[in-house]
This record gives structure tokens, sequence and C-alpha cells, in this order.
């Protein structure tokens, strides 16, 4: 725990070491599962939708209000869906290990749902790591919901505001380290002391010059922490 120490009837902050913060879908999940939960189960075709979010047009939580009465499928359905396809990334039973060994904190950033998130940790023996996400509901007539408890208010784009969670625990770390891959991790990264890069977020990154580890899978991550903490 972040310990509180008085000095001088003054209360300082002694700061853990670090902190890693992790995208999700196509980071530790390797595929992006929650493009393939809307793709399976919406009525009709939202690709426009994807076109107009790709180009920055749009945000993410304007598009998933659109999305939402799209939906088609039930949460059973939904969930075995999930659970057939929801791979975990190379390496990342070991990341998880070595977070522990080195006493480094490990929580989940995502833009995607929450379902699917929580079944697939559930599945494969994560179900301890706090994860930061949108959240599907369903009313008592069965119409789905998108809900946005982690939206900023004062810039709305995204449903989850990914670098206020961050700056959420930034005084209570040395360091944060942050791994992505999409266009919702563009702007936290930017905010961290250490980013793994791969994908739209590796490409932004060379685009601006700016210094980030490139990486495929969890192995690239487990030889940094081993050499670095």
């Amino acid at each position: 725990m972040t310990k509180i120490v008085s000095r001088n009837n003054i209360m300082l902050i002694k700061q853990k070491r670090a902190l890693i913060l992790s995208d999700f879908d196509g980071t530790i999940c390797k595929t992006d599962i929650g493009n393939a939960v809307l793709s399976e189960f919406t009525r009709k075709s939202w690709d426009e939708l994807d076109r107009e979010y790709i180009k920055g047009a749009i945000g993410s939580r304007a598009a998933y209000e659109k999305i939402a009465p799209l939906i088609a499928g039930n949460r059973e359905k939904m969930k075995d869906f999930v659970l057939a396809r929801g791979k975990l990334a190379r390496g990342f039973s070991p990341f998880y290990k070595l977070c522990g060994k080195k006493n480094l904190d490990l929580k989940i950033v995502s833009d995607g749902l929450d379902f699917y998130i929580r079944s697939i940790l559930e599945k494969h023996g994560f179900p301890d790591i706090e994860f930061f996400s949108n959240v599907l509901e369903y009313g008592n007539d069965d119409s789905p919901a998108i809900k946005f408890p982690g939206m900023n208010a004062l810039c709305g784009r995204c449903g989850t505001c990914k670098n206020s969670v961050l700056h959420s625990f930034r005084l209570m770390y040395e360091q944060i380290i942050y791994i992505g891959d999409g266009h919702s991790d563009i702007c936290a990264s930017r905010s961290a002391d250490v980013v793994f890069a791969k994908g739209v977020l590796l490409k932004k990154y060379r685009e601006e010059n700016i210094p980030c580890i490139p990486f495929d899978d969890f192995s690239t991550i487990n030889q940094y922490l081993r050499k670095n903490y």
C-alpha cells in the first residue's frame, strides 16, 4: 500500500515504485474481442461508424451510443462467444506472475465492455485484476445500453478516459508504465513514463518521433521488467 509518513507535521506520501496500465483488446487479449462481439451481435452493419471513429470524426462514446440499440444478442450467447474466442497474448501469464514478484501493480484500462473483460479474465484465472471499462447493461425490457462510468466530462470523446485513470494514480507511484496498441491509448500513453506500443499506437509514436518500446507480445515486456526492476 502507499504509505503516508509525517515529517515536521506535514503529511507526505511515500510512493510505490511502479504501476502498469495495460489496454485489453489486441493487447492482453490477442484479438480485438470487442469488435468481434459487436460485429457478431448487431442487427446491421456499423462499418460507417467505425470509419468515422478511425478518422477521428467521432469519439468512441458517441459511436457506442449509436451502436447500443443495434445489439441483438443476449448475455449468455455473447458470453459463450467471448469465451470461445478470448485467448490471451503470449507471455501474459509469466508477466502477471512477474508483476507480483517485482511488487508492481497492474490495472487494465479499456474502452471496451466490462462483461467480456471479466469473463475472459475469470476463465484464465485472473479475476483479481482491477479494470476500468465501459459497462453493458440491459433494461427491464432486455434493451441494451452502454454506460460510461469512466468518461471525462470535460472532453467526452472516449467512453473510458484512460488519461483520467492514469492521472488518478499519478501521485501514488514513482513511475507509470503504459502498454497499448490503439487509438484510445494515444492520449493516456503520452502521460506515462515508459510506453510499450504496437499497432496504431506504435505508428503514431513513430510519426511524431516519440520514444517508446515496440512489442509484439508480453515476452518483450517481461524482459524489460526483469532487467529494470
